[in-house]
C-alpha cells in the first residue's frame, strides 16, 4: 500500500479554506432564500392589492378615463364628461345583469335538481351539504366584488 506524504500545516490550511467556502455557500443559499421570500412576499402584495382595488367600479372608470387622458390628451371638461358616460353605461351593465339573476338562478337549480335524481339517496345529502358550500363561496366571492 502507498503511502501518501503529509503535509500537516497544508491539510489544516485546506480543511479551514473548505469550511469557508462551505460556510461562504450556506451564507449565499440562506440570503438567496431569504431575498426570494421578501420579494415574492413584496410582488405578490403589490399584485394582489392591485387586483382589488381595480374591481370598484370607480376604480375602473377611472384607470378607464386615465388611460384615455393619455391616450387622447383629453381636458379636464371631457374627462368630467366621459367619467359620466362610463357611470352611465356602468350603472346600465349593472341593471342588465340583476335583470337576469332570476334567469342564472332558476337553471341553477334546475341543474341541481336533475344531479339529485341521479344520486342515490346516500349521496343527496353530502350533495346538498356540497353544494351549500359552494353557495356560501359565491356569496363571498359577489360581496369581495366578484359576479
Amino acid at each position: 500500500m502507498r503511502s501518501w506524504p503529509r503535509f500537516p500545516g497544508r491539510t489544516m490550511d485546506t480543511n479551514q479554506a473548505n469550511r469557508k467556502a462551505i460556510l461562504w455557500l450556506v451564507v449565499v443559499f440562506v440570503l438567496g432564500v431569504a431575498l426570494g421570500v421578501v420579494g415574492s412576499y413584496a410582488v405578490t402584495t403589490r399584485v394582489f392589492a392591485r387586483g382589488q382595488e381595480q374591481h370598484t367600479p370607480a376604480a375602473q372608470r377611472a384607470h378607464y378615463v386615465d388611460r384615455l387622458t393619455h391616450e387622447l390628451n383629453l381636458t379636464e371638461d371631457q374627462q368630467k364628461q366621459i367619467d359620466a358616460i362610463i357611470a352611465n353605461v356602468q350603472a346600465r351593465y349593472d341593471a342588465i345583469h340583476q335583470s337576469v339573476i332570476p334567469q342564472f338562478e332558476q337553471a341553477r337549480q334546475e341543474g341541481r335538481a336533475q344531479i339529485r335524481q341521479v344520486l342515490t339517496p346516500e349521496q343527496q345529502p353530502k350533495f346538498d351539504d356540497f353544494m351549500k358550500r359552494v353557495d356560501e363561496e359565491r356569496k363571498a366571492h359577489a360581496a369581495n366584488g366578484g359576479h
